[in-house]
């Protein structure tokens, strides 16, 4: 098998033109005329790259919006609609359940059927009805169609954000891949800051001319005008995405291998400790954020509108921080130091909200910064792993493994509540221990990283010759097909000695 194979290196001298072994005749390379020629239009060019970026971030802002409407609106949900807190967080467990399996299915989708364009906008349509129908059933005053809206809602938003990352790395692979999806998580993150600002006042206007469940279901109606946005993005996108395609006469997959879903039991073990870690950790930020209101109203006494700026604070810093960690991540490399460091300052952050009474401001702060640092240098570790062709398959399974975790967990957090009768202690003494998990995971990936002297956290100048080694390595060996991968695979932990 062909050099293909190999794992996503972040290499910023790759270029069309160049390979791990150095640069090549390029003499044969299409070469764009006209209007494909200038920087605006060339799918070489940064400012190109730049406009497609933007449309690759707003594809994910309706979904962040009206993921997180529940949570600016708790106390609301629960008036108007008559409901306890563990049917509330079942609003949020509903959106991960159907993911569990089918983002896994969405990622191989993607890979193997609709390709990233088509299936970007199928995915987009379908959280667009789910949303309609979560305000449909606010409107009829009906928690099952809500709740069967929301199910919906989740497909579509999580085999999104599959789409997402499948999108990164095809247009920034050896190139900004960090600060990309820094960049990608900063929209995502405002659009949940913005939710977080807007909908309460949003109500509270609405309250004005509609009252009780239907003022929810049409402010709930409104949000929906953002999956809209991301719909039409995502047609722009696959627009120019065709484009550069014909022009550059891009093809992702040389070799012809063909992604199965058997595949993903021939993933590395650093590759499950990934998963892992995306369980442990979000299960500690989501439900959090999601039950955080009435915490905040309930230690801190604040009012309603204070408990929604506060809780927000996390989606705010990471807009900001995000791509500016990625773009350091960037720079420096070493991603698992930082998702280390990311761990450990979370579980500083619980500890500071759960046994002091500290501004809450200080604890939230220094949480936004940690979920940051770890969305920058945690997602792309993925594409170190895994090869290309098979990213979709192992992007899915993460989302998929990942909602597991939060399905259950949400449920749980919301039964810790109303036993607990509103005593938060106990659901953050929860959430460290699963931050405790993440951390081991971290340490493993190290350790076994360290062992078979791996690039996971290497520097960017290590990463490139490490590449180069095992390109020469490949070519070197004799043979082809399977006994040369398996032999250029035996030698890989010899060529950094």
């Amino acid at each position: 098998m062909g050099d293909d194979r190999l794992p996503i290196v972040e290499n910023e001298e790759h270029s069309p033109t160049t390979t791990r072994l150095g640069p090549h005749d390029n003499e044969l390379d299409p070469e764009p005329v006209g209007c494909g020629a200038s920087a605006c239009c060339n799918p070489n060019s940064g400012f190109h790259r730049f406009l497609a970026l933007i449309f690759m971030c707003l594809l994910g802002f309706g979904s962040y919006f009206c993921y997180d409407n529940p949570g600016a609106l708790q106390e609301v949900f629960k008036e108007d609609l008559n409901i306890t807190s563990t049917q509330f967080s079942m609003i949020y467990s509903i959106y991960s359940w159907p993911n569990v399996v089918l983002c896994f299915v969405g990622g191989f989708l993607i890979d193997r059927v609709f390709g990233i364009r088509l299936g970007t906008i199928i995915y987009l349509f379908i959280l667009l009805i789910g949303q309609l129908l979560f305000a449909t059933g606010g409107l009829l005053n009906t928690f099952w169609i809500m709740i069967v809206g929301r199910f919906i809602f989740g497909i579509g938003a999580e085999s999104l954000a599959v789409a997402q990352n499948n999108y990164a790395v095809l247009w920034f692979k050896g190139k900004e891949l960090n600060m990309v999806f820094g960049l990608q998580l900063s929209v995502a993150r405002f659009g949940s800051t913005v939710n977080f600002w807007v909908m309460q006042p949003l109500y509270n206007y609405v309250h004005e001319i509609y009252k009780e469940h239907n003022a929810l279901g049409v402010v709930l109606l409104l949000a929906a005008g953002t999956c809209v946005l991301s719909l039409m993005c995502a047609l722009v996108l696959g627009w120019m995405d065709k484009r550069a395609e014909r022009i550059l006469q891009r093809n992702t997959n040389p070799s012809g291998e063909i992604a199965k879903l058997s595949d993903v039991v021939t993933f590395k073990v650093t590759f499950w400790m990934v998963s892992v870690i995306c369980v442990a950790y979000y299960v500690a930020i989501f439900p959090f954020i999601a039950l955080g209101k009435s915490f905040f109203m309930k230690k801190f006494h604040f009012e309603p509108d204070q408990a929604n700026n506060v809780n927000s604070i996390v989606y705010l810093i990471s807009a900001v921080a995000s791509p500016l960690f990625g773009f350091l991540i960037d720079v420096t490399g070493r991603n698992v130091s930082w998702i280390c460091l990311a761990t450990c300052s979370t579980i500083g952050a619980h500890s500071l909200l759960a046994f002091t009474m500290v501004n809450p401001y200080v604890g939230m702060v220094l949480m936004g910064l940690s979920y940051s640092m770890l969305a920058a240098s945690l997602w792309p570790l993925v594409a170190l792993i895994i090869p290309e062709y098979q990213l979709g398959t192992a992007y899915g399974f993460c989302q998929s493994v990942q909602n597991l975790g939060l399905a259950v967990i949400t449920i749980i957090a919301g039964m810790i509540i109303d036993k607990s009768h509103g005593d938060y202690t106990w659901l953050e003494l929860f959430f460290l221990g699963w931050l405790t998990i993440a951390l081991i995971a971290t340490c493993v990936i190290f350790a076994y990283d360290r062992k078979t002297k791996g690039n996971l956290n290497m520097s960017p100048a290590q990463r490139v010759q490490y590449a180069n080694q095992i390109a020469a390595q490949r070519m070197l060996t004799p043979g082809d097909g399977a006994n040369a991968d398996e032999y250029a695979s035996d030698q890989e932990p010899l060529l950094n000695n």
